[in-house]
């Protein structure tokens, strides 16, 4: 009896495979082998990196807001603390948008944890 191979989910697995790598450099894109294994990596960086931009953003927004800071006067980790004793609950998103998009909103956020 011959060996039942089912080449039609063997064929679609391989095909799912490499529209997935398309777009990769050289035989990555178009041989199984390397363009199975140039996948999973892909994946891996990917899910790595889904975790790891999170804490990415956070460390943008804290040198915007130290930099919007300084000039006048105040440093970031006063800032902070400055917004905790005042019980003013915003988070250093909205605080680094504000200071991009509405300087004087940002201004007065300050003189308010200043006095």
């Amino acid at each position: 009896m011959p060996r039942a191979t089912n080449i039609v989910a063997t064929h679609s697995r391989r095909k799912k495979m490499l529209k997935s790598a398309r777009g990769y450099f050289g035989n990555k894109s178009r041989l199984f082998r390397y363009a199975k294994d140039a996948v999973q990596r892909a994946g891996k960086f990917a899910f790595r990196d889904r975790k790891k931009e999170k804490s990415m953003m956070r460390n943008l927004w804290i040198v915007r807001i130290n930099a919007a800071c300084r000039p006048l006067g105040i440093s970031y980790s006063r800032l902070i603390s400055g917004l905790k004793e005042a019980n003013i609950e915003l988070d250093r998103k909205a605080i680094s948008e504000l200071a991009i998009q509405d300087p004087k909103a940002f201004e007065a956020l300050i003189a308010k944890i200043k006095a």
